[in-house]
């Protein structure tokens, strides 16, 4: 096998079968150890099964969209891969937390109310 296409798929690869499971298995309750666990999402069960479905949707497409442009990096553009697909799994990240925390503050107060 190749060795960008062995490194895209350990890194875009697995992280979008992290986010499949995270889908498919959103935790039930809130909990210190699985889920989006920030101190806002946190608050109570209301913004915690909003914001773990929220991340979920957002991590699910910005993974798939990293293991797309890593496979097209390695597939057609022929170059030797260094960063790229570990940037594009930090972009994944930083773009799903991002929305998540947006989305957030859009439906939810500081004390964790829903906004009417």
């Amino acid at each position: 096998m190749n060795d960008g296409l062995t490194y895209v798929l350990t890194t875009n690869g697995i992280l979008f079968l992290i986010s499949i499971i995270f889908w498919k298995f959103p935790p039930k309750k809130i909990n210190t150890i699985y889920g989006y666990r920030t101190p806002k999402a946190m608050l109570n069960q209301q913004i915690w099964d909003f914001a773990n479905s929220t991340f979920n949707r957002n991590f699910i497409i910005y993974t798939g969209f990293s293991l797309l442009a890593g496979l097209l990096f390695v597939t057609f553009l022929n170059v030797k891969l260094t960063w790229q697909p570990m940037a594009l799994v930090v972009l994944s990240l930083v773009a799903s937390i991002i929305k998540t925390e947006k989305e957030l503050k859009e439906n939810f107060t500081e004390e964790g109310k829903k906004k009417k």
